[in-house]
């Protein structure tokens, strides 16, 4: 039967498609070439249809337009250029012969470089003279055409920036003027036999001057500026915008901030460079106003690694321009390194975010709260069938502000990231620290001193801490984008019909009712932008001049719609308001909103100020993708170009990269709120990817950004490993430590561990790294398998080079190391710890009894204990003998193992050392458990075998030596006389013992027996170990198993014919499968036979007998085979006391010498 539709639909609802990855990177690469909505698809075609006369400016803008994005591509080409004559090859001596060939190649190579700065020459001219022609034609008093309207204003200022960004980039690279000089050179080595080079040699010289001279790209568009008209009037204007844009904070993106910073300083040095009206601009614009801005921002972000400095530009234009060097205020203005120590304090909390990151913490945490919020209402509002419009609306506008407000937060927060880097880049370190691995290294990398050594370990973190807030707030609006671009649309929507629908209407009936020329321009606005269609209350358009309406009648009423204004829309409303403003002239004084003389209501201004600002952040709103991505842009903090090239190296070593190196200050302070974010650094990598591809267009920046971000990875998964065991490992450490040792310290709190939190880092399946996706769990489980199975082979590899007194450190190392396994275990998916033990120690055969433990202790045993260790009765403990060895076992020196592996911290280790101090120099009842727990009940009879064999392997190596020393006894010996007293009885017994020949054998003959009765207290000790074992594991079984004290003092059974454990896993088993609803009887059936034989393993186990007992039945056995040879069966039947040759003689001679 086929399932309906609205089921199936209904059910696929019900499917969490949720993942338990938490997001701890930002957002992942768009790798995307779409034209964004601020650029205009359309490039303001529309713009004619609403018959403003716009069409000069529109095809201006478009043209402006044009030229800033060749230039962005003309700067990004100089940025990246690299010198080519380092890798020219030097010909040695032999082949001098073929100079002319290497010059002719090296033309051709260098050629094709200089052919794009003779492009880039061209442009520039190109471009200024464009520039020029656009301001002459809209400075002219007569203005024939309108504009220029905000938007053509901001294209002038952006083709500027770009002029200036040039001019500035050919001054600082200094490979451009070095492979000139050899491309001059190799020219002139190659033209010799060329015919017609005039042409050539005259566009040489040329490119020259152009690359020789500093800021030739200024003096060119001054050139082209004031070649026929003046255009004082548009430099002023343009100034006067910068400023009122820079005070008010109307640009709502940094880099439009940072565009009007960069060309202030040249627009003034331009306007005043004029003969006539020079000092006009200063009644415009106060001097101070300028200074003000100067002084607040004397370093500003140009590139990536390269700043400018407003003073440095004033001082170094006024030498070609006199009329500008007599303006001694702003040169006053001191450069970056100028700077006082005074003011540099000052200087130094604006710049660095050490110092703002309680305001930015607060901020951050203050905007996650009210997004999340307003979220929760937004879906509540979709949710909800029949919504009120007025709540509908509040709520809609609410999630608007707060969008704002975000882009605002990140703007904020990108652009001090932006202003610190140049600090740093202006204010470079002096004297680098040097550590112990530097000390043979005098020199270091400028970048080090601009990076490397510039950053304190709290700026790190403060640096690290804010962009984890940037890209977190930028990930949490990028994921809601679908949920409020309806609620952006009709908010803006709402925002345009409500002024130019009521506010409009209100300012046609009343402050602009007898003033027709602007009347008109407000009939114009509600023309061009009104949605008639979504109103409820309009009746007729020619209504709005009669003036007979009532009050209801006057309130319109409208529909909210998700349709936004278009950016021709948005930019016709610029231009009006501004027309409205300023009565079509905006070179008045006081601004554009500051102007007195517009006759308006300061009211009414105060609403076209405020809808004038809004139109400008509406074409960011409505580009909310793209947005989001400009601002959570911080790939410019990888790139280093500049730095390059005055290091003259091929590339800096990772540690002076600062991703990598907030990668390691992760890692290095182990910081648990920044543990989480370790993976952020890894988002500039990608960000940095991207641009280099899509902005930059150079493929050798992204390999060099992909080679670093595959070591940086392996680098981050080993150390990130390491740090984690380490962490678990001192955590298992200080829990199997005593805890009365760890009270009786004074300072005892050094061995309790500081909590971490990895839970985040483990669940990441899929982090996104330069487009590829790793699955970073399984990497660190890998490598957490490797780790253990390295730690325990060091372990055993350390108990091989020590004796056997080091077996109670290597129980308590595996111990913890096991502990360790489980803690792990309960996040990854590791190896069988006792799989991993047995595959290092070589065990995992079916039918292997042995172990490289069990081969070390009877190695030791029987080359070492044995032979060398002599047994204290009163301590019951085996201590190495200090008269000297009889076999000395050749032991390799122990290898220096990574800290981690032992006991994590240095602190523990060193506790446990101590620990393990007190049992090095003795054998004893814990080394017994020791090594019962380290054998198991696979290994140990082996090692009880292979020790009864060497006891009989040394009673019949005895056998011989003993014959050899009954011989050497006299046939009888009588009862000593008993006048001698002691000393004479003691001088006839060595008179008798005529074993001076015998001595070697005698000896021997000793140690054997010490070491027989060596290993049989050795079994004695075994023996007491186990039993104490099996007491423990029987009161643990006996409840179990039905086992209860009888009358007698016996064990009896409680139960005849089964057990608790069997009968309790039987009747549930009964009443399980007696039950319709059980899904799977047989699974309980299984349990309880499992339970029956676990009965029967444990009961068999309660008989065990004794290894001591079987020990000296063992060694009975083995000295009743030599009986015959060493007490013969007296014939009469009693002990024959004058015979010598039985073993009590040679005992008790032995005992005697």
């Amino acid at each position: 039967m086929a399932i309906p539709v609205e089921e199936a639909i209904a059910a696929l609802s019900t499917f969490s498609l949720e993942d338990e990855q938490p997001d701890v990177q930002g957002l992942a690469v768009l790798l995307s070439s779409e034209r964004y909505a601020t650029n205009s698809p359309i490039e303001y075609s529309d713009v004619a249809a609403y018959r403003l006369s716009l069409g000069e400016d529109t095809k201006a803008i478009n043209q402006l337009n044009t030229l800033i994005q060749e230039g962005k591509e003309m700067a990004s080409l100089l940025y990246t250029y690299r010198s080519c004559v380092k890798a020219l090859p030097q010909l040695p001596d032999s082949m001098k012969h073929s100079q002319a060939d290497l010059y002719l190649e090296t033309y051709q190579v260098l050629d094709l470089e200089m052919s794009r700065l003779r492009e880039i020459q061209r442009w520039q001219a190109s471009a200024a003279s464009k520039l020029a022609a656009d301001m002459q034609r809209f400075s002219r008093p007569e203005r024939l055409v309108n504009g220029p309207t905000i938007t053509h204003f901001w294209s002038m200022l952006k083709l500027l920036d770009v002029l200036l960004q040039l001019d500035h980039l050919k001054n600082a690279k200094a490979s451009i003027p070095n492979d000139f000089s050899w491309y001059k050179r190799t020219f002139t080595q190659v033209s010799s036999q060329w015919q017609d080079t005039e042409t050539m040699r005259e566009e040489l010289d040329d490119l020259q001057i152009f690359l020789s001279t500093r800021w030739a790209i200024l003096l060119n568009l001054h050139a082209e500026m004031f070649r026929t008209n003046t255009v004082e009037d548009i430099l002023q204007v343009l100034i006067v915008f910068c400023v009122e844009s820079l005070e008010l904070d109307f640009a709502l993106l940094y880099p439009e901030r940072h565009t009007l910073l960069r060309v202030l300083p040249v627009l003034v040095v331009l306007a005043t460079s004029s003969e006539k009206e020079s000092e006009s601009l200063y009644k415009r614009v106060k001097i101070n106003r300028l200074l003000s801005i100067f002084k607040n921002d004397p370093v500003i972000p140009a590139f990536p690694d390269l700043h400018l400095s407003p003073a440095a530009i004033l001082k170094e234009l006024s030498s070609y321009f006199q009329n500008f060097s007599s303006q001694t205020r702003l040169l006053s203005l001191p450069a970056p390194h100028e700077i006082p120590p005074r003011e540099l304090q000052d200087y130094q909390r604006h710049y660095l975010i050490l110092n703002h990151m309680g305001t930015i913490r607060a901020e951050h945490d203050d905007f996650s709260i009210r997004f999340a919020s307003a979220m929760n209402q937004m879906i509540t509002l979709k949710s909800s069938d029949s919504a009120d419009n007025d709540w509908s609306r509040d709520i809609k506008g609410n999630m608007y502000d707060i969008v704002v407000e975000g882009f605002q937060l990140l703007s904020r927060w990108t652009g001090r990231i932006w202003e610190q880097c140049a600090w740093k880049f202006s204010r470079p370190c002096k004297e680098p620290p040097i550590s112990d691995s530097q000390q043979n290294t005098t020199t270091f990398f400028d970048y080090e001193k601009v990076v490397r050594w510039n950053y304190t370990a709290e700026e790190r973190r403060a640096l690290l801490e804010l962009i984890g807030y940037i890209k977190s707030i930028g990930l949490m609006m990028q994921h809601c984008d679908t949920l409020v671009s309806e609620a952006l649309w009709e908010t803006i929507h709402m925002e345009v019909q409500d002024f130019v629908q009521d506010k409009l209407d209100t300012m046609l009936r009343t402050t602009f009712r007898k003033k027709k020329d602007l009347s008109r321009i407000l009939s114009d606005m509600r023309t061009l932008s009104a949605d008639w269609m979504a109103n409820t209350s309009k009746a007729d358009p020619e209504q709005h001049s009669l003036h007979q309406e009532t009050e209801e009648m006057r309130q319109n009423t409208f529909y909210p719609r998700p349709v936004a204004p278009t950016a021709a829309q948005i930019h016709c409303l610029q231009f009006l308001i501004c027309e409205l403003v300023s009565g079509g002239n905006m070179r008045k004084p006081g601004g554009l909103f500051g102007n007195s003389g517009s006759g308006i209501p300061v009211e009414d201004l105060k609403q076209l100020e405020t809808f004038f600002y809004k139109l400008s952040f509406f074409l960011h709103i409505l580009d909310y993708t793209a947005t989001i991505g400009t601002l959570t842009d911080l790939g410019f903090l990888w790139f280093r170009e500049f730095y390059l090239e005055s290091s003259r190296v091929i590339q800096f070593p990772i540690e002076c990269s600062l991703p990598w190196m907030l990668v390691d200050h992760v890692m290095e302070s182990q910081d648990a709120g920044l543990l989480e974010s370790i993976l952020i650094p890894f988002d500039l990598y990608n960000d940095s990817a991207q641009h280099a591809l899509t902005c930059l267009k150079q493929r050798f920046l992204y390999d060099e950004i992909e080679a670093e971000v595959d070591l940086c990875f392996d680098l981050l998964a080993q150390k990130l490993n390491e740090i984690i065991f380490t962490y678990y490992k001192s955590c298992a450490a200080s829990t199997l430590l005593d805890s009365s040792f760890t009270y009786a310290c004074d300072d005892g709190e050094k061995y309790f561990v500081k909590p971490l939190r990895f839970d985040a880092i483990f669940k990441l399946r899929r982090v996104m790294v330069l487009g590829r996706t790793i699955d970073l769990r399984s990497l660190i489980t890998q490598r957490m398998n490797k780790i253990f199975r390295e730690n325990i082979d060091f372990l055993l590899e350390r108990f091989e080079n020590g004796d056997l007194c080091g077996v109670v450190e290597l129980q308590q190392l595996l111990d913890i190391l096991e502990l360790t396994h489980q803690s792990i275990s309960r996040f990854l998916e590791l190896d069988s710890y006792s799989l991993m033990l047995s595959e290092m120690q070589e065990n995992l055969s079916l039918v292997s009894y042995s172990s490289r433990i069990s081969s070390q202790i009877w190695s030791e045993m029987q080359t070492d204990f044995l032979p060398n260790f002599i047994l204290c009765n009163t301590t019951q403990r085996f201590v190495r003998s200090i008269k000297g060895t009889h076999h000395s076992s050749q032991r390799s020196s122990a290898s220096t193992g990574k800290p981690y592996f032992y006991c994590g911290s240095h602190d523990l280790t060193m506790a446990y050392q101590g620990l393990a101090g007190l049992y090095r120099d003795f054998f004893g009842v814990p080394h017994m458990f020791a090594v019962v727990k380290l054998l198991g009940s696979r290994s140990l009879p082996a090692i009880i075998r292979a020790l009864l064999d060497h006891i009989s392997s040394k009673i019949t190596g005895m056998v011989p030596k003993i014959t050899a020393l009954q011989e050497a006894l006299p046939k009888s010996i009588g009862l000593l006389s008993f006048d001698g007293g002691i000393a004479g009885c003691q001088k006839i017994i060595h008179e008798i013992l005529t074993w001076e020949a015998k001595s070697e054998v005698k000896t021997e003959v000793l140690h054997d027996l010490k070491e027989i009765g060596s290993a049989l207290y050795w079994m004695s000790i075994l023996d007491i170990v186990l039993r104490q074992i099996d007491t423990t594991q029987f009161m643990q079984s006996a409840p179990w198993l039905g086992l209860v004290p009888g009358n007698d003092g016996q064990v009896k059974h409680a139960y005849s014919d089964s057990t608790p454990f069997t009968t309790l896993l039987s009747a549930a088993t009964n009443a399980v499968t007696a039950s319709p609803a059980c899904p799977n009887p047989s699974t309980f059936l299984v349990m309880s036979k499992q339970a029956e034989a676990a009965s029967l393993l444990y009961k068999s186990n309660l008989n065990s007998g004794s290894v001591l007992e079987y020990a000296l039945a063992f060694t009975s056995a083995a000295l009743d085979r030599h009986y015959s040879k060493w007490s013969a069966t007296p014939r009469t039947g009693f002990i024959d006391i004058t015979t010598s040759k039985d073993f009590y003689r040679i005992f008790s001679g032995l005992q005697v010498t």
